[in-house]
């Protein structure tokens, strides 16, 4: 929910802070450089100290980027609250670090589609910072978020696992054990395409649609809402389908349906052909989501 804040309210921090389209460009797209790079750190810290613990201190530690950005007055300010914002999208890894020590192998893929899931936090954030910023404004909107922080590290605190598994192995020997797997590379490929494609329709189709359809802000949220909702849900069919299929095979007709739905977005259609093309790119992505993990 956190890591689209930005994005998801754009359309009305612009109304107060004066941006230009490349600059929108790097306030929106900004919280998913770091939300990168920190997966495989956290990934290993979860091993290490066990997903009670680093998500509380994620928690704690996004307290300070929400409430910059909602005192935002500048792009800079936009620029250096957004980049650490990406923790919110780095924590995925905890989850999908911790849950395979409870299951059996052949289940993971369909319990990572269910905790992948967990992306319907996006829709909510799309939908509703929209709706409440028209009531009460963005910085409000914003400052709601610290509640919400505030509630789940208190919940986690009292209810994460405190006898969860650590793997004490070294950094470095985890690393040399996995980095020259092709299948683990091959995959990566995957889900760069798959998930990339996720999180570039999510972050840029709130202002894309207000500024060149002339979209109600809120009705772009909507909008927006609606394709994540169908990304996070197929996420959990596409786990469950890796489980006992061709993985491979799979991800051959996502593939196609990317190309189609790309061509024909490649020629800025009506938004009715628009739209279309939009809802297979999230059948395709919450699929091979679903599938690459």
């Amino acid at each position: 929910m956190i890591w689209v804040i930005i994005s998801s309210l754009i359309p009305f921090i612009k109304e107060d802070i004066l941006l230009t389209s490349s600059q929108v460009a790097w306030v929106t797209t900004i919280p998913v450089v770091l939300g990168s790079l920190l997966r495989i750190p956290i990934g290993y810290f979860a091993n290490l100290l066990g997903a009670r613990t680093v998500f509380l201190f994620s928690f704690i530690l996004l307290v300070m980027p929400v409430f910059y950005v909602s005192i935002a007055s500048s792009f800079l300010d936009l620029l250096i609250g957004g980049l650490f914002l990406g923790l919110g999208g780095a924590i995925f890894s905890v989850g999908v670090t911790s849950l395979p020590k409870y299951y059996p192998k052949e289940k993971h893929g369909f319990i990572n589609g269910i905790y992948g899931a967990g992306n319907i936090g996006t829709a909510i954030t799309t939908f509703a910072a929209p709706l409440i910023a028209s009531s009460v404004g963005w910085q409000m909107t914003v400052q709601f978020y610290l509640v919400l922080l505030a509630s789940f590290a208190f919940l986690n605190f009292f209810l994460g696992d405190r006898k969860e598994t650590k793997v004490k192995t070294p950094l470095i020997e985890q690393i040399k054990g996995v980095y020259k797997n092709d299948k683990l590379w091959l995959f990566c490929l995957f889900y760069f395409i798959t998930f990339g494609s996720f999180v570039a329709f999510t972050v840029y189709l709130p202002n894309f649609l207000v500024s060149h359809f002339g979209l109600e802000k809120v009705d772009a949220g909507l909008r927006t809402a609606g394709f994540i909702v169908i990304a996070t849900v197929l996420r959990p069919l596409g786990g469950w389908m890796g489980d006992r299929f061709n993985s491979l095979v799979i991800m051959m007709f996502i593939f196609g349906g990317f190309t189609i739905a790309a061509i024909l977005l490649a020629f800025s259609p009506a938004f009715e052909l628009y739209t279309f093309a939009c809802l297979t790119i999230a059948v395709c992505a919450g699929l091979g989501n679903g599938v690459g993990i």
